[in-house]
């Protein structure tokens, strides 16, 4: 590799991480709080009141208040009771408690999770093929040989079976 080469990699690699420095905070940020996602830290509760049908099944009434596996814990008359309020089966009036994220950290996730349907597809795309260029322009950064890029090739090495045993075990 001749030391131009390496020279403008390095330059590439510098600027490119500039540029991405507040997408990649963004990211480390949303992948902290996406840890979460399954318990109830940084959400609030909210009380709703919902008219619904009169005398809908269990299975009608989770995917009308959109609470997945929704079970029924007790009924007593036309008062039906779930985990996370109450439903009456004469009058279709639903009680219950959402959580909910605030709206900042919801969207923060959500630009972390997007998909094909989300216009931010693009966005995840361009950053990971980044994420890759900085893999491969990081080996540009030290020449062949010497101490400093032998210790690198360890370090790469290590982080590679730390992350295989943290999948695998």
């Amino acid at each position: 590799m001749s030391n131009n080469n390496q020279n403008n990699m390095r330059i590439y690699h510098r600027y490119l991480g500039f540029f991405l420095a507040g997408i990649m905070a963004v990211y480390a940020i949303s992948g902290i709080t996406l840890i979460f996602r399954d318990t109830d830290f940084l959400k609030s509760v909210k009380q709703v009141e919902k008219q619904l049908k009169p005398n809908l099944s269990t299975g009608e009434l989770g995917k009308e208040l959109k609470i997945r596996d929704l079970k029924v814990e007790k009924e007593e008359g036309d008062i039906v009771s779930f985990e996370q309020g109450t439903y009456n089966k004469a009058t279709g009036i639903a009680n219950y408690q959402t959580k909910k994220l605030n709206r900042f950290i919801d969207k923060l996730q959500h630009l972390h999770k997007a998909d094909t349907e989300s216009p931010l597809f693009y966005l995840n795309i361009f950053f990971g093929l980044s994420l890759f260029f900085f893999v491969v322009s990081a080996f540009y950064m030290f020449l062949p040989g010497t101490n400093t890029f032998k210790k690198g090739l360890y370090f790469t090495l290590a982080g590679l079976v730390l992350t295989l045993i943290m999948l695998f075990v």
